[in-house]
């Protein structure tokens, strides 16, 4: 297991999206519960995004979508 955690800059990295996108998902329910809440700040662990972000429907990395 990667445990690793990232914030919300690092899931839009790996979603190819800005960090205000993610916090919309989180807002609106669409990522799991963090991980971890340090000093306010979520946090989850980079399987938990990785597991996340291959289930959801129509999700493709931007990075992969220009190959």
């Amino acid at each position: 297991m990667d445990v690793q955690l990232w914030s919300y800059k690092e899931i839009a990295a790996h979603l190819g999206v800005q960090a205000d996108t993610v916090r919309a998902y989180r807002k609106h329910g669409l990522l799991p519960p963090p991980d971890r809440v340090e000093a306010g700040k979520p946090y989850w662990f980079a399987d938990t995004v990785r597991a996340w972000s291959a289930q959801r429907a129509g999700y493709r990395r931007r990075r992969d979508a220009d190959d």
